[in-house]
């Protein structure tokens, strides 16, 4: 199953792909809490603005989805002229962040925007290798009977 002419919805979030972070913890008033580290907040909130300019004042979808999630890592630029061929051509992939945390930071960084909950997402697709410049494109599109 691939992209078509009949998605819902496509944008892209400009910058080096995010995995998800780790919670970390930490005590306030003698109680144990835990927070989202701020790196992931930050860049969940530029999804979810990305998000909002393509929904253009639409209400979150509420049918099933499909996602897909395509991350591009810059290169390394103290790499060799040949390493950087390498990856340009698909030799050589990207091996962090891991594709699991990317999309669940795009998948959080959605939630109440592009749908009401990540839920939903019934078909995900999500890749990642190296380009000229970092950024991640993503499509959904309704299952519709």
């Amino acid at each position: 199953m691939e992209p078509t002419e009949m998605m819902t919805l496509q944008f892209t979030i400009p910058g080096p792909p995010v995995g998800k972070g780790r919670p970390r913890f930490s005590t306030q008033g003698g109680k144990p809490r835990s927070y989202t580290p701020a790196v992931t907040r930050e860049y969940e909130a530029l999804i979810a603005a990305r998000a909002a300019e393509a929904m253009a004042g639409r209400e979150p979808l509420k049918t099933p989805l499909t996602v897909f999630i395509y991350a591009h890592m810059s290169i390394p630029l103290s790499w060799s002229k040949a390493k950087q061929k390498a990856a340009l051509d698909g030799d050589i992939y990207p091996a962090r962040p891991d594709v699991d945390n990317i999309a669940k930071t795009v998948l959080d960084g959605m939630n109440g925007v592009v749908y009401e909950d990540d839920a939903q997402v019934t078909f995900l697709k999500v890749s990642k290798k190296y380009a000229p410049e970092g950024h991640v494109m993503v499509w959904i599109s309704e299952i519709l009977k």
